[in-house]
């Protein structure tokens, strides 16, 4: 099946059938995918998933074992990088340190031969915000501002797709954060194809139009972030993109709407929109919910939950107050056999009596669940085998 997301304007990308096998290790199965024109899309998954090996099949530094790459409606599998219409931005930005920003940006001018370099350069300095510091060395800039001029320097040959591997994975936290910012109004003002390789949830998300989503060498699910969060598919993109609670459940209607589950005695609701489609009577699946949607209500306060909503009982394990939040873990016979349930309560006003050892009532809108199905149940936190190889 060929994934496709929004259409938009530009130049897109299109891979038909390409896989990539070392010896008998398989880095990406046989993958259909269509990056539209002019969008900022991401290939987000852990280390040895086969994004990487993706993004280099269509930059042309890795030779497809299968399948073709087509850009722009020209197929360029068997064209060398430098005559692909591309540019790519590593990791590492490989600046020139002997040269100052200004001749790192019109090195690509140069090498092609163009004489007046001097404006097109500026204009590129001024989109990265960084004008005022052309004639400064690479060491001299912070390493925000070296991923500025790496993407500056990408750009300034007009390419009609920019490959971005792992960008901002040398930065801190703060830093990462505001560059995720910059590098989504850089796109937006180029409105060229980007195509960006992360293993960050909170990167892809922040900055993508869409996201693939890729675990052992193929793609789990494709879509807007938000969707991906809302309504994962699989156990895998549940829990790659933060924290689910899978709560293992019954089916005991699936005639109407809604759909009726049991967990441990309790009876929880799902509309039948948010269940795998093939949901019957007596079929076990997961319940998920996020930590974020559920609510906390001390037990001497049970009546002041309102009716129609999913509510299950437990006891307050831990509680960690980390600023904006408090994250609880809650024990519950709904939780059997697993760490127990995630909630996140914001500080806003903070019940002094949540605390370990507290008699809780956990409840949230059953609209706000999703369903899954029980036979490929990942368990939250736990580590996938994603075998060795390139990532």
């Amino acid at each position: 099946m060929t994934e496709t997301a929004p259409s938009g304007s530009g130049t897109d990308v299109c891979l038909a059938g390409i896989s990539k096998r070392y010896g008998t290790f398989t880095a990406v199965h046989p993958l259909d995918l269509t990056v539209p024109a002019g969008s900022f899309f991401a290939l987000l998954g852990a280390s040895g998933c086969g994004k990487t090996t993706t993004l280099r099949m269509i930059a042309g530094l890795e030779e497809p074992s299968t399948g073709s790459v087509v850009l722009g409606g020209q197929d360029v599998t068997a064209l060398p990088p430098y005559k692909r219409p591309v540019n790519t931005v590593f990791q590492s930005y490989a600046l020139f340190p002997h040269l100052d920003i200004f001749e790192n940006v019109a090195f690509g001018l140069r090498r092609r031969g163009v004489k007046s370099v001097k404006r097109h350069v500026g204009e590129m300095l001024d989109l990265v915000q960084l004008g005022e510091m052309a004639r400064r060395r690479p060491h001299e800039l912070s390493g925000g501002q070296q991923q500025r001029v790496a993407v500056a320097r990408a750009l300034i040959n007009h390419p009609r797709v920019l490959l971005l591997d792992e960008p901002l994975g040398a930065l801190d936290l703060k830093l990462r954060r505001q560059m995720q910012l910059e590098l989504k109004r850089i796109q937006t003002e180029v409105g060229i194809t980007f195509v960006h390789v992360t293993h960050d949830q909170e990167e892809a998300m922040t900055m993508a139009d869409t996201v693939a989503v890729m675990n052992a060498g193929r793609v789990e699910q494709l879509g807007a972030p938000a969707d991906l969060y809302e309504t994962p598919r699989t156990t895998f993109v549940a829990n790659f993109l933060g924290t689910s609670n899978l709560i293992t459940a019954e089916v005991l209607d699936a005639a109407g709407d809604t759909v009726v589950l049991r967990a441990a005695g309790t009876k929880l609701a799902l509309p039948a929109g948010r269940c795998p489609a093939a949901a019957r009577t007596g079929d076990k699946l997961l319940l998920g919910i996020r930590p974020e949607k559920i609510t906390l209500t001390h037990a001497d306060d049970a009546d002041t939950v309102p009716a129609g909503r999913n509510s299950v009982r437990g006891r307050i394990a831990t509680a960690g107050f980390i600023g904006v939040s408090t994250q609880y873990v809650v024990d519950s016979p709904v939780a059997a056999g697993t760490a127990g349930l995630s909630v996140y309560v914001q500080n806003i006003e903070r019940d002094p009596r949540l605390v370990p050892g507290a008699e809780v009532l956990l409840h949230w809108n059953p609209g706000h669940g999703f369903g899954l199905d029980a036979a490929q149940r990942i368990e939250a936190g736990t580590d996938v085998d994603l075998g060795e190889g390139p990532s």
